[in-house]
């Protein structure tokens, strides 16, 4: 099951630059700010620059889909056909991401929030 879509990572290349530019589109400060992430919740959304995020084979944006049982739902989009990018990853504090490639070449994010 989802909760939907709530996390959007852009890969960057300018990660001061993008910083300044997504803090003046949301309005808000970084609740991250490190040389690897740096992290916006606004609007009930996370919105992410991951400044490796092309060298991970990111193009655009990223949508990340919240799921209650990130492996299972990983197995059944491997099952349908999709290709496995990223194998499920502890990110810190629980929270746990992994990515494919769908058919048509579209990443797909999956996020599963820490157990409390």
């Amino acid at each position: 099951m989802t909760t939907g879509v709530k996390t959007i990572i852009y890969p960057v290349k300018d990660l001061a630059r993008a910083k300044a530019v997504f803090s003046a589109l949301l309005e808000v400060e970084p609740y991250a700010d490190e040389p690897y992430y740096v992290g916006f919740r606004a609007a009930g959304q996370e919105i992410g620059l991951d400044p490796n995020g092309h060298a991970k084979g990111m193009t655009g944006p990223v949508p990340y889909w919240h799921v209650a049982g990130i492996r299972t739902r990983l197995a059944a989009l491997l099952e349908a056909g999709a290709e496995l990018l990223q194998d499920v990853q502890d990110v810190g504090g629980g929270k746990l991401i992994a990515s494919v490639k769908d058919a048509e070449g579209n990443l797909v994010g999956l996020v599963q929030d820490p157990v409390a």
